[in-house]
C-alpha cells in the first residue's frame, strides 16, 4: 500500500507546536460559528454595522464551521487553510469597507498557514524555506 506522506519527516517539536498553535484558531473559528448559531443578543446590531442581513449568520455560521473542519481533517488540511483563507479574506474586506478594525483577520490567516506548514509535510514540500 502505497504511502500519502512524502518522505520528509517533520522534528517533533516542530509537529508538536504546529498542533498547539492549530487549537487557537480552531477554537476562535468554532466560537464564532457558533455564536452565528445562537445569535447573542447584539448580533443584530453587529451585522446591520457590516451591512450584512442577519438572515446570513446561520449560513456563515456553517460554512465557516464546515471549513474548519476540513481544515483539521489531515487529508484535506490544505484545502481547509485555502478555504479559511477566501472565507477569512471576505470577513477582512467587509471590515476594510465599514472602516473597522482588520488586523485580527489577517493574523488568523497567518496563523492558520504557520501552524499548517510546522505541521504538514506536504506544504513543507511546497514551500522549502533553505538555510
Amino acid at each position: 500500500m502505497p504511502s500519502d506522506t512524502p518522505a520528509t519527516s517533520i522534528p517533533a517539536k516542530l509537529l508538536w507546536t504546529g498542533r498547539i498553535l492549530t487549537v487557537l484558531p480552531v477554537l476562535l473559528l468554532a466560537f464564532s460559528a457558533t455564536m452565528k448559531f445562537l445569535r447573542p443578543p447584539g448580533m443584530a446590531e453587529g451585522f446591520m454595522h457590516l451591512g450584512l442581513p442577519l438572515a446570513h449568520a446561520t449560513g456563515l455560521g456553517i460554512v465557516e464551521l464546515a471549513c474548519t473542519v476540513i481544515y483539521l481533517i489531515p487529508r484535506t488540511s490544505i484545502l481547509g487553510a485555502i478555504l479559511l483563507t477566501g472565507y477569512l479574506g471576505g470577513a477582512t474586506a467587509t471590515h476594510v469597507r465599514v472602516s473597522d478594525p482588520y488586523f485580527a483577520t489577517i493574523l488568523l490567516g497567518v496563523l492558520i498557514w504557520g501552524a499548517l506548514f510546522l505541521r504538514e509535510p506536504r506544504l513543507r514540500v511546497l514551500i522549502p524555506f533553505r538555510r
